[in-house]
């Protein structure tokens, strides 16, 4: 990798000779506008708002997709490159359906900050744009009227999560983004990440909103309503209220949950605990018969639909154990119902998650143990900001409060859960005092931890050696899963997160898009958060959970038991 020179706006410049014209005039401060580009995912210069002037070269270039060159002359910001874009833009919001006030991107929207940096306010032309929604998706709303055809919803879905759930159609102007045949995304082979949703700049992929029927169970007076708070919406929440980036807001969330009015506030990490037990049970058995090795985890509902659409062949891998979300649900159902002398049918169970996938999960209709939904409804973190907003409750000043009894304490290791890495940090600090038999002063693996998309370790526990994978973004799970299947590598434990970097980038999360531009590193504050709030927590493995302890005295009698599988575990189909 060699260094060009080249002037951007009279500033010269001296940039690696891999990079784009945008990229380079980011690093001298010089901010192009874009709309259709993503970093390393989307630079095919479909939108036309990122033109430059290229001294030598005809006509406007799109400087998201031109390479620098030594001696490379570029001015972005004369009179005839701001017309060309603006006419660029009218044209886009031309055949865009204008319903900004009541659009659930308004405010959060890259057109509208568009619109507003580059001066456009009256529409000059007329499209051709009709209503053409897609709303039968459990977890994803589709709006056409609102595509701008910018493509990041194709390239995130085909090129990094290697879903291909949806391309572009058709051609000129009646070209639209659609799955196969013009079906619904809810018929396709969509894994409902979320993904799409993250990357939109618009409204036209939204998250399918749960707010109105979790309202109408808290204001039914005939219903116990108890909400359960998975570990990576506290690492999140307080992004939409102005918090600092990279800050648990547990306390503030409990309080914010409590005065909205429901009956109970749990929190996801107890269910995360009880996964670890029954996961990590499962674990000793295989590694001990040498059958169905890897193990894989199962806590990500959208690789868990993809290995059912792409890899049949290793369902019997996957671990048996439910997600926490739906172990938890399950246990409310049964054991908290016993115990507080509640009928089961009354209690209504809110999850709220980073995960728009989990939305699918909680349909599932093997995940009813008790003959009853495990979860009646999922709500994301955007949300429930959403309804804290509603509320009129001004987070950023709440008190810390507690989580309820009789769940009101989860370990540091279900924190982590949240992060690629975490699964199996949890799993490894219990196995490994399991097998070992003793305690083990070990508590953080860096060999799980960080960026990269797929991490390895060969560890020795009990005189054994596991060899263990991570890997996050169901591009990368897929080359894994292939090696996996081929028999060219051999693991005994494997983690995969659909979402690359985990929960804690779920499609249900705050948008990222507009922070990382602003060079913010979004995926290591948040991850930061989990990790800090792991630290302060005084029982750090899953086991010592005092809280789990009883359940299993009281209820589950052990690990892996009968009544522990009929609740706590369930199975797959194939796609």
């Amino acid at each position: 990798m060699g260094k060009v020179n080249i002037t951007i706006d009279g500033v010269n410049i001296e940039a690696e000779d891999n990079l784009t014209v945008l990229e380079a005039a980011k690093q001298a401060n010089i901010d192009i506008p874009t709309l259709c580009y993503l970093k390393k995912i989307n630079k095919i210069g479909a939108c036309r708002i990122c033109l430059v002037e290229v001294k030598g070269a005809r006509g406007l270039q799109a400087a998201c997709s031109y390479p620098v060159s030594e001696g490379l002359v570029v001015r972005t910001n004369t009179k005839e490159i701001m017309d060309a874009r603006r006419s660029t833009l009218e044209l886009i919001l031309s055949n865009h359906k204008k319903n900004c006030l009541s659009c659930s991107r308004n405010t959060d929207c890259e057109l509208q900050a568009l619109a507003d940096r580059m001066g456009v306010g009256d529409v000059v032309y007329e499209g051709t744009a009709e209503d053409e929604i897609d709303d039968l998706s459990t977890s994803i709303v589709r709006d056409n009227s609102k595509c701008v055809l910018c493509r990041r919803c194709v390239a995130v879905c085909k090129n990094v999560q290697t879903v291909g759930a949806i391309d572009v159609a058709y051609r000129g102007m009646n070209s639209k983004i659609t799955p196969a045949f013009n079906k619904s995304l809810g018929e396709s082979n969509c894994i409902n990440c979320g993904q799409c949703v993250a990357v939109c700049p618009v409204g036209a992929l939204t998250i399918k909103y749960n707010i109105d029927r979790v309202w109408d169970a808290i204001n039914n007076e005939e219903m116990h309503v108890v909400v359960q708070t998975a570990p990576a919406v506290r690492a999140a929440l307080g992004e939409e209220f102005g918090l600092p980036m990279g800050e648990a807001v547990t306390g503030k969330m409990v309080a914010a949950l409590r005065r909205m009015g429901f009956d109970k506030v749990f929190d996801t990490n107890t269910g995360a605990d009880f996964t670890i037990m029954e996961e990590g049970t499962e674990f000793i058995e295989r590694l001990k018969s040498g059958k169905n090795l890897p193990l894989i985890t199962s806590c990500s509902p959208g690789w868990v639909k993809f290995a059912e659409h792409n890899f049949p062949e290793l369902i019997p891998n996957l671990s048996s154990a439910k997600s926490p979300m739906s172990m938890y649900g399950a246990l409310l159902k049964s054991y908290y119902a016993k115990k507080n002398n509640i009928d089961p049918s009354k209690i209504f169970v809110v999850a709220v998650m980073p995960c728009t996938a989990k939305k699918f999960e909680c349909e599932r209709p093997e995940l009813s143990a008790t003959g009853y939904p495990d979860i009646d409804a999922v709500i994301t973190t955007v949300e429930l900001a959403k309804m804290i907003k509603q509320s009129g409750i001004m987070f950023e000043n709440l008190e810390d409060e507690m989580f309820d009894e009789p769940f009101g304490e989860a370990s540091g290791a279900a924190t982590i859960f949240g992060t690629s890495g975490g699964v199996m940090e949890a799993a490894i600090r219990t196995v490994t005092e399991v097998l070992e038999n003793k305690s083990i002063d070990k508590i953080e693996y860096e060999e799980v931890r960080g960026n990269e998309t797929i991490k390895e370790a060969e560890l020795s526990i009990a005189g054994q050696k596991v060899k263990i994978a991570v890997v996050s973004g169901l591009g990368n799970a897929r080359k894994l899963m292939e090696l996996v299947r081929d028999g060219k590598v051999d693991y005994q434990f494997i983690e995969v997160m659909a979402c690359p970097g985990g929960c804690i980038m779920g499609g249900g999360q705050p948008r990222k898009i507009v922070k990382e531009k602003a060079g913010i590193d979004v995926r290591g504050e948040r991850r930061k958060a989990l990790y800090n709030e792991d630290k302060r927590l005084p029982h750090r493995k899953s086991h010592q959970n005092p809280y789990v302890k009883q359940v299993y005295e009281e209820y589950l009698e052990k690990p892996g038991s009968e009544k522990a599988h009929h609740l706590l575990h369930t199975h797959y189909t194939e796609r």
